[in-house]
C-alpha cells in the first residue's frame, strides 16, 4: 500500500512539473492552452507517420488542407529540415520542366521587384509601391483573428520582408505594430474608412493614407470563401475595440453587404478606384473573384479606353479560397478555381495590352513552394496567401473560426485561449515561413533553368491529366 502511495505521488507530482512547463513555455500554443493533455497530439501526431501503414487515414485525404502541405508549413515555420526519403508521396497535378544545365550558385540573380501603380499619365499616384517579396500575407480581418495572432502577423511581416493586408474590418493598432508594410482593404461595409452612414469617408481615408506604413488600398468586390456574401463577424467578437475601428455598434453582429452599394458597375468601379488613389495618392487594388468571362474583358477594355479608372492591381482569389465563416455552397460551388481562374485573367490583361499597368495577385490555397511557382509560371506578379501564414501561427485546422474558440488563440474570442498566442515567438516562425517558402520557389525556378523566380514561364510547368491506369501529360 505504501509502494502505490509513493507511486501515485510520484506520477501527480510528474504531472504537476509537466503542468507548468506547458503554462510556462512559449513555443507551443496547444500545450499553453491544454496543459498535459496536449501531449496526446504531439504524441498522436508524431507515431501516425509511422503508424499509417497499419491503415491510419492516409495523408493526402484532410480537407481542406491535407497533412503533407500542412506538415511542410509546420516544419518550415519552426526552421526544421523538410527533406523526405524513399520518394513523393503525392500525386501531383501538374510537374515542372528541369532544364538540362541547371543555374549555378554564381548565376543566380536576385528577384525584381515589379512596381505597383503607375507614375505619369491618368490614373497616376504620388506613392507608387516596389514590394520586395513575391509571396505576401492576404487579407485577415482583425476581429476575425485576434490581437495577438494579428501581431505576430504584423512582426513577422516585417522581419520577413512582405506586405500585410488588413482584410475588410478596418486599420488597428496591430496591424501597425510590427512596421510592416501594410495593404488597407476597403470591404463593402467600408469598415474603417466609413462615414456615420456607412458611406465613403475621404477623411478617414486620409487619415489612414497618412501612415507611411499603408502601402496600398484595395477594393474588396468578393471573396473566395464567399462570392456574392459580405462578411460575417459574430456578435460576441465585435467588442468595443473592435466596434471602433469598424466605425459600428457593439455587441452587434457585422455583416456586410453583398457588394458595395455605390458600385454597380464597371464605370462606377472605375470611378471609385480612381477617387480612392486621388485621395491617398496610392495604388489602388481590386479583389474579385472570377466568374463571366464577359465582365472581365469589359471591364479591362474600359480600363484601356479609359486609364483614369484603371486599378493598380488586381487580386484575383480562386473559389477554393477564403479563412472566413461561410455558408457551404458558396465555399464549395461558386466561384472558379485559381487553376482556372488565373491563366483567364492574365489572358485578358494582356489582350487589352495592360500587362505593364496592371499587376496580378493570386491567392486560393497557395501555401506551399510549387504551387506559388505554378502561379509565377501562370503569370502572376504577386501571391498572397491568408491560410498558410495561420498555419505558420499553429493553426491546427480545428474548423472552429467562426466560433471564438479557437483552441491555437488565433482566430479566438477567449482571452485565456489567445494568451497561449505569444506573439514574439510566433512571429519568427512567420519570418521562417515566408523566407524558406521564396528559397524553395526559387530553387524550382533554378531547376527549371531560371536565374530566378521572376524568369518562371507557362512552358515551365506541364499540366498531368489522371487518366485511366495512370497519367497523361498536357502542356500548359
Amino acid at each position: 500500500m505504501t509502494i502505490l502511495l509513493v507511486l501515485l505521488l510520484v506520477a501527480l507530482a510528474v504531472v504537476a512539473a509537466v503542468y507548468v512547463h506547458d503554462i510556462r513555455q512559449t513555443q507551443h500554443t496547444v500545450l499553453r492552452n491544454f496543459p498535459v493533455i496536449g501531449h496526446f497530439r504531439y504524441f498522436s501526431e508524431t507515431i501516425g507517420e509511422y503508424m499509417r501503414q497499419y491503415h491510419y487515414l492516409p495523408d493526402w485525404v484532410e480537407r481542406p488542407f491535407n497533412r503533407l502541405e500542412r506538415a511542410w508549413i509546420y516544419r518550415t515555420a519552426k526552421g526544421i529540415s523538410n527533406l523526405i526519403s524513399f520518394g513523393s508521396e503525392t500525386a501531383p497535378a501538374f510537374a515542372f520542366r528541369p532544364a538540362a544545365f541547371a543555374v549555378l550558385e554564381e548565376e543566380k540573380t536576385e528577384w525584381t521587384p515589379r512596381r505597383i501603380g503607375a507614375t505619369e499619365g491618368p490614373g497616376a499616384c504620388r506613392e507608387p509601391y516596389d514590394p520586395p517579396s513575391f509571396f505576401n500575407i492576404s487579407g485577415m480581418s482583425y476581429g476575425a483573428l485576434s490581437h495577438a495572432a494579428v501581431t505576430a502577423l504584423s512582426r513577422g511581416a516585417r522581419l520577413g520582408g512582405v506586405w500585410l493586408a488588413t482584410g475588410e474590418g478596418g486599420l488597428a493598432p496591430y496591424h501597425l505594430e510590427g512596421g510592416c508594410d501594410v495593404v488597407m482593404q476597403i470591404g463593402t461595409a467600408k469598415y474603417g474608412v466609413r462615414d456615420e452612414h456607412g458611406a465613403l469617408s475621404e477623411a478617414r481615408l486620409r487619415e489612414i493614407a497618412a501612415h507611411p506604413q499603408v502601402r496600398m488600398f484595395e477594393v474588396k468586390l468578393a471573396q473566395g470563401a464567399k462570392p456574392g456574401k459580405g462578411g460575417i463577424l459574430p456578435a460576441a467578437k465585435v467588442t468595443a475595440e473592435i466596434a471602433a475601428i469598424r466605425g459600428i455598434p457593439q455587441g452587434q453582429a457585422s455583416i456586410s453587404p453583398n457588394r458595395h452599394a455605390d458600385i454597380a458597375s464597371i464605370a462606377e468601379l472605375g470611378a471609385f478606384v480612381a477617387r480612392v488613389r486621388r485621395v491617398t495618392g496610392k495604388p489602388v487594388g481590386v479583389k474579385f473573384v472570377m466568374g463571366q468571362e464577359g465582365f472581365l474583358h469589359d471591364w479591362f477594355a474600359d480600363c484601356a479606353a479609359h486609364p483614369a479608372h484603371c486599378p493598380d492591381y488586381v487580386q484575383v482569389d480562386g473559389g477554393e479560397g477564403g479563412t472566413g465563416a461561410a455558408p457551404a455552397p458558396l465555399a464549395d460551388y461558386v466561384g472558379l478555381p485559381i487553376t482556372q481562374a488565373l491563366p483567364l485573367v492574365v489572358e485578358a490583361r494582356d489582350r487589352h495590352g495592360l500587362r505593364e499597368r496592371i499587376r496580378i495577385v493570386a491567392s486560393g490555397k497557395l501555401v506551399t513552394p510549387e504551387k506559388v511557382a505554378w502561379a509565377l509560371c501562370m503569370g502572376a506578379d504577386y501571391v498572397s496567401s491568408a491560410r498558410g501564414f495561420m498555419f505558420a501561427l499553429g493553426c491546427i485546422q480545428a474548423m472552429k473560426c467562426g466560433s471564438g474558440h479557437c483552441p491555437t488563440g488565433v482566430t479566438s474570442a477567449d482571452p485565456r485561449l489567445i494568451r497561449g498566442l505569444d506573439p514574439t515567438d510566433k512571429a519568427v516562425r512567420v519570418m521562417h515561413y515566408a523566407k524558406r517558402l521564396r528559397d524553395e520557389v526559387e530553387m524550382i525556378a533554378h531547376a527549371c533553368g531560371a536565374t530566378s523566380a521572376a524568369g518562371l514561364r507557362p512552358e515551365h510547368v506541364t499540366a498531368i491529366e489522371r487518366g485511366v491506369g495512370g497519367f497523361r501529360n498536357q502542356d500548359g
